[in-house]
């Protein structure tokens, strides 16, 4: 490579802040810590507002939670599927690298069989000559 950069790499460089602002988003939404601690707070939400003595902020049917969640998938969903485009774009940049590597193996290969090919001719001829410079001449 002229430059030295992978195709990891200039993809790497070419991301805006946003791409890698959805990218950590749609890591983090995707990851057991994510699930856990959502978890968490949803039954730490429930508990209190079912069992809180002074304050209810979200009494059953937790209206408010429902908000919250549909808030958050309005978002998610968005920024989820523009990072599954940036994977999709790398894994199409990765198919093209891999192809052109193919290529060009394809090429080194088909030249090495075919210099293989001209020594193994050349031997053949030399191993001829050689026979025919000991053949003895035939007497009458």
């Amino acid at each position: 490579m002229a430059n030295g950069k992978n195709w990891h790499e200039k993809h790497s460089e070419a991301l805006t802040f946003g791409s890698r602002l959805a990218d950590s988003v749609a890591k983090g939404m995707g990851s057991w810590s994510f699930i856990i601690i959502q978890t968490v707070l949803v039954i730490l939400w429930m508990g209190l507002n079912l069992i809180g003595w002074i304050y209810h902020w979200d009494v059953y049917p937790f209206i408010l939670l429902n908000l919250v969640f549909s808030t958050q998938a309005a978002y998610a969903a968005p920024i989820i599927m523009m990072s599954q485009n940036r994977q999709n774009e790398r894994d199409r940049m990765q198919a093209q690298a891999d192809y052109q590597t193919n290529i060009e193996a394809k090429k080194e290969i088909e030249a090495l069989t075919i210099l293989l090919n001209k020594l193994e001719v050349d031997k053949l001829d030399k191993i001829i000559k050689m026979l025919e410079e000991m053949k003895i001449p035939a007497k009458d």
